[in-house]
Protein backbone atom coordinates (compact mmCIF):
# COMPACT_ATOMS: atom_id res chain seq x y z
CA UNK A 1 0.00 0.00 0.00
CA UNK A 2 3.10 2.02 0.41
CA UNK A 3 4.16 2.14 -2.96
CA UNK A 4 0.58 3.08 -3.90
CA UNK A 5 0.66 6.49 -2.03
CA UNK A 6 3.34 7.49 -4.81
CA UNK A 7 1.79 6.29 -7.74
CA UNK A 8 0.85 9.51 -10.11
CA UNK A 9 -2.50 10.75 -10.52
CA UNK A 10 -4.31 11.18 -13.62
CA UNK A 11 -4.77 14.80 -13.13
CA UNK A 12 -0.77 14.89 -12.24
CA UNK A 13 0.24 13.24 -15.34
CA UNK A 14 -2.41 15.53 -17.61
CA UNK A 15 -1.15 18.69 -16.46
CA UNK A 16 2.37 17.90 -17.47
CA UNK A 17 1.06 17.23 -20.71
CA UNK A 18 -0.51 20.05 -21.31
CA UNK A 19 2.18 22.02 -19.98
CA UNK A 20 4.60 20.89 -21.83
CA UNK A 21 2.51 20.67 -25.04
CA UNK A 22 1.59 24.76 -24.24
CA UNK A 23 5.01 25.59 -23.53
CA UNK A 24 3.33 27.39 -20.69
CA UNK A 25 1.64 27.02 -17.64
CA UNK A 26 -0.56 29.73 -17.94
CA UNK A 27 -2.29 28.33 -21.27
CA UNK A 28 -1.88 25.29 -20.10
CA UNK A 29 -4.46 26.79 -17.24
CA UNK A 30 -6.62 27.96 -20.07
CA UNK A 31 -6.80 24.55 -21.42
CA UNK A 32 -7.35 22.91 -18.32
CA UNK A 33 -9.65 25.13 -16.44
CA UNK A 34 -7.94 25.21 -13.80
CA UNK A 35 -5.56 28.17 -12.14
CA UNK A 36 -1.99 28.36 -12.93
CA UNK A 37 -0.84 28.21 -9.54
CA UNK A 38 -2.78 24.55 -9.61
CA UNK A 39 -1.11 23.74 -12.52
CA UNK A 40 1.95 24.22 -10.83
CA UNK A 41 1.12 22.42 -7.88
CA UNK A 42 -0.06 19.35 -10.10
CA UNK A 43 3.57 19.11 -12.23
CA UNK A 44 5.47 19.93 -8.82
CA UNK A 45 3.83 17.22 -7.21
CA UNK A 46 4.31 14.22 -9.95
CA UNK A 47 8.38 15.63 -9.93
CA UNK A 48 8.32 15.00 -6.08
CA UNK A 49 6.46 11.54 -6.64
CA UNK A 50 8.91 10.37 -9.55
CA UNK A 51 11.79 11.79 -7.99
CA UNK A 52 12.85 13.28 -11.22
CA UNK A 53 12.91 16.87 -12.78
CA UNK A 54 10.75 16.65 -15.89
CA UNK A 55 10.18 20.81 -16.66
CA UNK A 56 12.70 23.30 -16.95
CA UNK A 57 11.01 26.52 -16.18
CA UNK A 58 12.72 29.94 -16.87
CA UNK A 59 10.97 33.16 -16.71
CA UNK A 60 10.41 33.54 -20.13
CA UNK A 61 9.99 29.77 -21.21
CA UNK A 62 8.51 26.37 -20.26
CA UNK A 63 10.90 23.26 -21.69
CA UNK A 64 10.50 19.70 -21.42
CA UNK A 65 14.06 18.46 -19.52
CA UNK A 66 15.18 14.87 -21.59
CA UNK A 67 13.58 12.61 -18.84
CA UNK A 68 10.34 14.75 -19.76
CA UNK A 69 10.14 14.63 -23.25
CA UNK A 70 10.47 10.86 -22.70
CA UNK A 71 7.90 10.61 -20.44
CA UNK A 72 6.07 13.15 -23.20
CA UNK A 73 6.14 10.73 -25.80
CA UNK A 74 4.94 7.30 -23.60
CA UNK A 75 1.49 9.21 -22.61
CA UNK A 76 0.59 11.29 -25.28
CA UNK A 77 -0.97 7.45 -26.90
CA UNK A 78 -2.43 6.47 -23.56
CA UNK A 79 -4.03 10.24 -23.16
CA UNK A 80 -5.23 10.09 -26.78
CA UNK A 81 -6.67 6.23 -26.57
CA UNK A 82 -8.17 7.34 -22.99
CA UNK A 83 -9.73 10.33 -24.58
CA UNK A 84 -11.06 7.91 -27.20
CA UNK A 85 -12.34 5.74 -25.42
CA UNK A 86 -14.55 8.15 -23.41
CA UNK A 87 -15.62 9.56 -26.61
CA UNK A 88 -16.37 6.47 -27.99
CA UNK A 89 -20.08 6.30 -25.52
CA UNK A 90 -21.25 9.34 -27.96
CA UNK A 91 -22.47 6.80 -30.19
CA UNK A 92 -24.84 5.72 -27.34
CA UNK A 93 -25.92 9.63 -27.14
CA UNK A 94 -28.61 11.39 -29.22
CA UNK A 95 -25.43 13.42 -30.81
CA UNK A 96 -22.01 14.01 -30.69
CA UNK A 97 -19.94 16.25 -27.67
CA UNK A 98 -16.78 16.84 -26.53
CA UNK A 99 -14.66 19.71 -27.57
CA UNK A 100 -13.22 20.42 -30.87
CA UNK A 101 -10.01 22.25 -31.60
CA UNK A 102 -9.14 23.88 -34.77
CA UNK A 103 -6.54 26.23 -36.76
CA UNK A 104 -7.81 28.44 -39.14
CA UNK A 105 -6.37 31.49 -40.46
CA UNK A 106 -8.08 34.67 -40.77
CA UNK A 107 -9.43 34.56 -44.11
CA UNK A 108 -11.20 31.41 -43.91
CA UNK A 109 -11.94 32.29 -40.75
CA UNK A 110 -14.05 35.40 -41.47
CA UNK A 111 -15.71 34.37 -44.63
CA UNK A 112 -15.84 30.65 -44.44
CA UNK A 113 -16.50 29.82 -40.33
CA UNK A 114 -17.97 33.17 -39.61
CA UNK A 115 -21.15 32.55 -41.34
CA UNK A 116 -21.56 29.17 -40.27
CA UNK A 117 -20.31 28.63 -36.55
CA UNK A 118 -23.99 29.80 -34.90
CA UNK A 119 -26.00 27.39 -36.74
CA UNK A 120 -23.53 24.31 -35.88
CA UNK A 121 -23.67 25.34 -32.12
CA UNK A 122 -27.55 25.15 -32.60
CA UNK A 123 -27.37 22.17 -34.70
CA UNK A 124 -25.03 20.62 -31.93
CA UNK A 125 -25.26 22.50 -28.52
CA UNK A 126 -22.75 20.00 -26.95
CA UNK A 127 -19.59 20.12 -28.87
CA UNK A 128 -17.18 23.13 -27.81
CA UNK A 129 -15.05 24.77 -30.74
CA UNK A 130 -12.65 26.40 -29.52
CA UNK A 131 -10.72 27.97 -32.67
CA UNK A 132 -7.41 28.97 -33.16
CA UNK A 133 -7.10 31.94 -35.33
CA UNK A 134 -3.34 31.91 -36.80
CA UNK A 135 -1.90 32.83 -40.16
CA UNK A 136 1.43 30.63 -39.98
CA UNK A 137 1.07 26.83 -40.54
CA UNK A 138 0.56 25.08 -37.47
CA UNK A 139 1.24 21.16 -37.70
CA UNK A 140 -2.05 19.87 -36.04
CA UNK A 141 -0.82 16.76 -34.79
CA UNK A 142 1.60 18.20 -32.87
CA UNK A 143 -0.22 21.49 -31.57
CA UNK A 144 -3.26 18.97 -30.59
CA UNK A 145 -5.65 20.23 -33.21
CA UNK A 146 -8.70 17.99 -34.15
CA UNK A 147 -8.58 19.66 -37.72
CA UNK A 148 -7.34 22.47 -39.56
CA UNK A 149 -7.91 24.98 -42.38
CA UNK A 150 -5.33 26.16 -45.09
CA UNK A 151 -5.11 26.23 -48.48
CA UNK A 152 -4.52 23.29 -50.49
CA UNK A 153 -1.24 23.68 -51.28
CA UNK A 154 -0.34 24.13 -47.48
CA UNK A 155 -2.10 21.01 -46.95
CA UNK A 156 0.81 17.49 -46.07
CA UNK A 157 -0.03 14.94 -48.09
CA UNK A 158 0.08 12.38 -45.39
CA UNK A 159 -3.51 14.47 -44.07
CA UNK A 160 -7.42 13.70 -45.26
CA UNK A 161 -8.34 17.11 -46.88
CA UNK A 162 -12.01 17.89 -47.76
CA UNK A 163 -12.52 20.68 -50.11
CA UNK A 164 -14.93 23.45 -48.30
CA UNK A 165 -14.79 26.42 -50.74
CA UNK A 166 -14.36 27.28 -54.24
CA UNK A 167 -11.24 28.74 -55.45
CA UNK A 168 -10.74 32.41 -53.94
CA UNK A 169 -10.48 35.08 -56.50
CA UNK A 170 -7.47 38.20 -55.96
CA UNK A 171 -8.65 41.81 -56.48
CA UNK A 172 -6.62 45.09 -57.74
CA UNK A 173 -8.39 48.45 -56.52
CA UNK A 174 -7.69 52.02 -55.78
CA UNK A 175 -10.02 55.11 -53.63
CA UNK A 176 -11.40 56.81 -56.49
CA UNK A 177 -10.10 60.12 -55.58
CA UNK A 178 -6.68 58.33 -55.56
CA UNK A 179 -7.33 57.45 -59.19
CA UNK A 180 -8.84 60.95 -60.30
CA UNK A 181 -5.85 62.07 -58.63
CA UNK A 182 -2.58 59.62 -60.05
CA UNK A 183 -4.50 57.79 -62.88
CA UNK A 184 -5.44 54.36 -62.87
CA UNK A 185 -2.63 52.33 -64.03
CA UNK A 186 -3.39 50.45 -67.32
CA UNK A 187 -0.79 47.47 -67.08
CA UNK A 188 0.60 46.09 -63.70
CA UNK A 189 4.20 47.54 -65.41
CA UNK A 190 2.68 50.79 -64.68
CA UNK A 191 2.15 50.08 -60.79
CA UNK A 192 6.08 50.95 -60.20
CA UNK A 193 4.63 54.33 -60.61
CA UNK A 194 2.39 54.10 -57.83
CA UNK A 195 2.43 53.80 -53.87
CA UNK A 196 0.99 50.28 -53.36
CA UNK A 197 0.28 48.89 -49.78
CA UNK A 198 1.94 45.35 -49.63
CA UNK A 199 1.04 42.25 -47.04
CA UNK A 200 3.71 40.47 -45.24
CA UNK A 201 2.93 36.83 -44.39
CA UNK A 202 3.71 35.47 -40.72
CA UNK A 203 6.99 34.43 -42.00
CA UNK A 204 7.99 37.84 -42.51
CA UNK A 205 7.84 37.36 -46.60
CA UNK A 206 6.09 40.37 -48.21
CA UNK A 207 3.31 38.49 -50.54
CA UNK A 208 3.37 39.24 -53.99
CA UNK A 209 1.64 40.77 -56.82
CA UNK A 210 0.26 38.60 -59.22
CA UNK A 211 -1.48 38.87 -62.43
CA UNK A 212 -2.25 36.95 -65.04
CA UNK A 213 -2.30 37.49 -68.87
CA UNK A 214 -3.83 34.54 -71.87
CA UNK A 215 -3.31 31.81 -68.85
CA UNK A 216 0.40 33.10 -68.22
CA UNK A 217 0.90 34.10 -64.68
CA UNK A 218 3.56 36.43 -63.43
CA UNK A 219 4.81 38.23 -60.50
CA UNK A 220 5.53 42.51 -60.42
CA UNK A 221 7.72 43.76 -57.71
CA UNK A 222 5.88 46.14 -56.26
CA UNK A 223 6.92 49.09 -53.51
CA UNK A 224 5.22 51.64 -50.92
CA UNK A 225 5.41 53.17 -48.06
CA UNK A 226 2.91 51.16 -45.87
CA UNK A 227 3.44 47.14 -45.54
CA UNK A 228 1.12 45.41 -42.78
CA UNK A 229 -0.02 42.05 -41.34
CA UNK A 230 -3.82 42.11 -41.54
CA UNK A 231 -5.77 43.10 -44.37
CA UNK A 232 -8.00 45.80 -42.32
CA UNK A 233 -5.35 48.01 -42.06
CA UNK A 234 -4.56 48.27 -45.40
CA UNK A 235 -7.98 48.41 -46.65
CA UNK A 236 -8.60 51.25 -44.72
CA UNK A 237 -5.57 53.11 -45.87
CA UNK A 238 -6.55 52.29 -49.41
CA UNK A 239 -9.68 53.63 -48.83
CA UNK A 240 -8.06 57.22 -47.47
CA UNK A 241 -5.61 57.08 -50.65
CA UNK A 242 -2.76 55.88 -49.23
CA UNK A 243 -2.22 53.88 -52.30
CA UNK A 244 -3.37 50.67 -54.58
CA UNK A 245 -3.56 47.43 -53.02
CA UNK A 246 -4.48 43.68 -53.76
CA UNK A 247 -6.00 41.46 -51.41
CA UNK A 248 -8.64 38.57 -51.71
CA UNK A 249 -11.39 39.88 -53.23
CA UNK A 250 -13.57 38.93 -50.18
CA UNK A 251 -12.14 41.73 -48.13
CA UNK A 252 -12.38 44.10 -51.07
CA UNK A 253 -15.81 43.74 -52.98
CA UNK A 254 -17.80 45.06 -49.96
CA UNK A 255 -15.87 47.92 -50.11
CA UNK A 256 -15.85 47.80 -54.26
CA UNK A 257 -19.52 47.58 -53.78
CA UNK A 258 -20.41 50.87 -51.37
CA UNK A 259 -18.00 52.79 -53.76
CA UNK A 260 -15.42 53.24 -51.83
CA UNK A 261 -12.80 51.63 -53.93
CA UNK A 262 -12.72 50.86 -57.40
CA UNK A 263 -11.12 47.80 -59.44
CA UNK A 264 -8.36 47.80 -61.35
CA UNK A 265 -6.22 46.29 -63.71
CA UNK A 266 -9.05 43.59 -63.77
CA UNK A 267 -8.19 42.47 -67.70
CA UNK A 268 -5.05 40.96 -65.46
CA UNK A 269 -6.82 39.35 -62.79
CA UNK A 270 -4.06 37.27 -61.09
CA UNK A 271 -4.56 33.29 -60.74
CA UNK A 272 -7.09 32.51 -57.89
CA UNK A 273 -6.23 30.99 -54.78
CA UNK A 274 -6.97 27.21 -54.81
CA UNK A 275 -9.65 27.24 -52.29
CA UNK A 276 -9.83 26.09 -48.59
CA UNK A 277 -9.74 22.67 -47.32
CA UNK A 278 -10.58 21.52 -44.26
CA UNK A 279 -8.01 18.76 -43.17
CA UNK A 280 -7.32 16.21 -40.08
CA UNK A 281 -4.83 13.25 -39.47
CA UNK A 282 -4.97 9.90 -41.13
CA UNK A 283 -3.32 8.42 -38.21
CA UNK A 284 -6.03 8.99 -35.76
CA UNK A 285 -9.12 7.62 -35.36
CA UNK A 286 -11.88 10.10 -36.09
CA UNK A 287 -13.61 11.65 -33.34
CA UNK A 288 -17.58 11.90 -33.32
CA UNK A 289 -17.45 16.08 -32.49
CA UNK A 290 -14.84 15.82 -35.93
CA UNK A 291 -16.67 13.84 -37.59
CA UNK A 292 -20.07 15.67 -37.63
CA UNK A 293 -17.92 19.28 -38.39
CA UNK A 294 -17.12 17.41 -41.55
CA UNK A 295 -20.31 16.75 -42.49
CA UNK A 296 -21.54 19.80 -41.72
CA UNK A 297 -19.07 21.61 -43.63
CA UNK A 298 -19.48 19.54 -46.47
CA UNK A 299 -23.29 19.89 -46.52
CA UNK A 300 -22.86 23.73 -46.76
CA UNK A 301 -20.10 23.67 -49.24
CA UNK A 302 -22.48 21.73 -51.47
CA UNK A 303 -25.48 24.11 -50.34
CA UNK A 304 -23.36 26.93 -51.64
CA UNK A 305 -22.80 25.66 -54.69
CA UNK A 306 -26.28 24.66 -55.49
CA UNK A 307 -27.32 28.72 -54.62
CA UNK A 308 -24.87 29.97 -57.22
CA UNK A 309 -25.60 27.63 -60.17
CA UNK A 310 -29.33 28.45 -59.24
CA UNK A 311 -28.18 31.86 -59.58
CA UNK A 312 -25.91 31.34 -62.90
CA UNK A 313 -28.92 29.59 -64.43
Amino acid sequence: MKGAAHTPGFSETTALVEVLEQRSFTKAAEQLGLSPARVSELVRNLEERLGVRLVERTTRSVAATTAGERLLERLRPLLDEYRSALESLNDFRDKPAGPLRLTVPPPAADFILAPLIASFIAQYPEIGLDISIDRAFVDIVEGRFDAGIRPSERVARDMIAVRISDDVPFATAAAPAYLERRGAPKTPHDLIAHPCIRFRFATGVAAPWRFRQKRRAFEVQVEGPLTVTEPGVGVAAAIDGAGVIQLLDAYLAPEIAAGRLVRVLDDWAPPPLDGFFLYYSSRRQMRPPLKAFVEFLREAYRASAQRKAAVAR
